[in-house]
């Protein structure tokens, strides 16, 4: 992704939508958004996502088909390296302990075996 901006709520809403339908026309997004803008801000706002890196379209005849310009995973490490840059000092570890203290209500026991399992995998890699 070219730009560094983060994504505001409503583009992040545009992108989840492409990520999940994997091409999307404008329509297909206006279609999919809760509270929608209108159609002319959706193409504007598809714009700039591929001005920014986020998408690339094809055309299908008249019609743009806008897919995502980077796999879901790629985009999800650099928003979580961002995250963890920007709020917890580049700390994996504050970044873990306030996401399990702030979800300890949520966590069901298998989730804590499997996060305790993550972590004893990364002890034995000497991590």
């Amino acid at each position: 992704m070219s730009s560094k901006r983060p994504l505001t709520r409503r583009e992040r809403e545009i992108m989840d939508v492409v990520y999940r339908l994997g091409r999307a026309s404008a329509q297909d997004v206006l279609d999919n958004l809760a509270d929608p803008p209108s159609y002319s801000a959706v193409r504007a706002l598809l714009r700039l996502l591929e001005e920014r890196g986020h998408v690339k379209h094809t055309q299908d005849g008249t019609r743009y088909l806008y897919a995502p310009a980077v796999p879901r995973g790629a985009a999800r490490k650099k928003a979580l390296e961002h995250l963890i840059s920007t709020f917890f000092e580049g700390s994996v570890e504050q970044t873990l302990f306030a996401l399990v203290e702030s979800s300890k209500d949520k966590l069901s026991r298998e989730e804590l075996d499997r996060l305790a399992e993550v972590v004893e995998r990364a002890r034995k890699r000497g991590n």
